[in-house]
């Protein structure tokens, strides 16, 4: 039931980023972030492989990929990194969906809307953009997405919730750690790498 649940998602995600023929940015300044997150990132999703039973650490890098190159080049590059690690890895193709969906297409979809609310309701500000969508963010964004995978499964019985929610809660902060860190240098010394950013929005001078 789940695996159909995962599918749907997935599918309807990459229906609607193609639908907006994200493609057109990879003219500008998005080329280089989107080609380094297709090198790096398989890397942090295949490290739970890696690492001894029960020390496993999932690392998103959604939240900070929609930063970059904004939410419908986030999905293609999240697809062809799942494609990555379900080729270079050892987990079957239904985990690597479930990968898929919960720590990067559900994290890069918060964050979207998150971001959206931000812009709406909160002053243009760096430090809302650093603190906010950056750290503050993509601690919200990559738990909740946690949470609700935790509570998906606990319905049909397969985990428990209380140590696994503690689990998200924790390592919801080191994707933070790395989201606003890197958030901070790029709108500090390469700006251009950020597709959300915008010097005329956060830098313009206080109206009187």
């Amino acid at each position: 039931m789940l695996v159909w649940l995962e599918a749907t998602l997935a599918l309807l995600a990459l229906a609607v980023a193609l639908s907006l023929r994200p493609w057109r940015m990879l003219q500008g300044g998005a080329l280089t972030p989107w080609m380094a997150t297709i090198v790096f990132l398989p890397l942090l999703w295949l490290l739970p492989q890696r690492m001894p039973p029960g020390l496993a650490v999932q690392f998103s890098g959604a939240c900070l990929l929609v930063l970059m190159v904004g939410w419908p080049l986030a999905v293609l590059a999240l697809c062809v990194v799942a494609l990555v690690v379900w080729a270079l890895g050892s987990l079957s193709a239904v985990a690597v969906l479930s990968q898929l969906v919960w720590v990067g297409l559900v994290p890069a979809t918060l964050a979207l809307l998150l971001g959206a609310a931000l812009r709406r309701w909160l002053p243009p500000n760096p430090f809302v953009y650093v603190l906010g969508r950056g750290f503050l963010g993509t601690a919200a964004c990559v738990f909740v997405a946690g949470a609700v995978q935790e509570l998906l499964y606990r319905l049909v019985g397969q985990v428990g919730l209380e140590q696994a929610l503690v689990a998200h809660w924790l390592m919801a902060w080191g994707d933070a750690f790395l989201t606003g860190m890197g958030a901070a240098i790029f709108v500090a010394f390469a700006p251009q790498w950020l597709a959300t950013w915008s010097d005329t929005r956060y830098l313009r001078p206080p109206e009187p």
